[in-house]
């Protein structure tokens, strides 16, 4: 009975020992890793925000693209030091690594879709072919865009309607812009009679586009001939506006040049 309560006092005395070695081992790599995770999460905070801060002052940078490369700046950063602090306790890195690829990869390939419309986005946001508050038009859709996402551009379309268009559907399309030019040119066409005075027609619509101020000087208001059909000559006029008083002259002096050409005894009609 002695012999095994000795045995007993030696094992428990050296497994003491052990542990207390094990303790004073780990405890410098657990100080190490908290300091390194300190030290990491403080470095990746300071240069994410310098980061932003310095996007923020590039011209073209939309603020949500600066934050999207912030984020991603200050998370690459968090993954470094995470995998630096598993290293201080022996555990193999490179394992680690290529498990996070193979993760990257796997959730790449499941996300491929959402991926993509992330690309576009981004493409979208350095290359600006629209920004907020242009109204844009698509084989497939049209309105005012309301707001760039990295996954899904915000429109609203001409009747009021609100519209939610994946980026990938605005990348790979042409897209006309019918804000972005500051100034707009419209064609106007009118068919009269073969009998009917073709200088006065003309006469009648210059003087309308000339009387309007908002139609401008240079590029000159012009009028001609643009075509004869079977039934009608057709007088064509083309003039410049900027591009907000586009419609609203156009509406305008297409009902005051009907109205003239009728008053002045001239029969407007299809104009093909």
């Amino acid at each position: 009975m002695e012999q095994q309560a000795s045995e007993v006092i030696l094992a428990t005395q050296a497994a003491l020992s052990q542990a207390s070695q094990l303790a004073v081992q780990y405890s410098f790599s657990i100080v190490g890793a908290l300091l390194l995770l300190i030290l990491g999460w403080t470095l990746a905070s300071a240069l994410s925000g310098w980061a932003l801060t310095g996007l923020r002052h590039v011209r073209g940078i939309d603020e949500t693209l600066a934050s999207f490369f912030a984020n991603v700046l200050r998370y690459a950063l968090l993954l470094l030091v995470f995998v630096t602090v598993l290293g201080q306790f022996g555990v193999q890195t490179a394992s680690i690594i290529a498990a996070i690829g193979a993760a990257g990869l796997a959730i790449g390939l499941a996300l491929q879709g959402t991926l993509q419309n992330i690309a576009a986005g981004i493409m979208l946001l350095v290359l600006r072919p629209f920004r907020v508050g242009e109204y844009i038009e698509t084989s497939t859709l049209s309105g005012v865009v309301l707001e760039i996402g990295l996954f899904a551009t915000e429109l609203k379309t001409p009747d009021g309607l609100y519209r939610l268009a994946p980026n990938s559907t605005l990348w790979n399309v042409p897209i006309t812009n019918f804000s972005r030019m500051p100034t707009r040119r419209f064609e106007l066409k009118i068919g009269i009679g073969y009998d009917d005075d073709v200088e006065l027609a003309e006469k009648i619509m210059r003087g309308h586009a000339e009387g309007d101020r908002r139609v401008l000087s240079t590029p000159k208001v012009e009028t001609f001939v643009s075509e004869l059909n079977d039934t009608s000559v057709v007088v064509g006029m083309r003039y410049w506006t900027q591009a907000p008083d586009f419609w609203p002259v156009s509406r305008e002096i297409i009902r005051q040049v009907r109205q003239s050409l009728k008053d002045n005894g001239l029969k407007s009609g299809p104009n093909s």
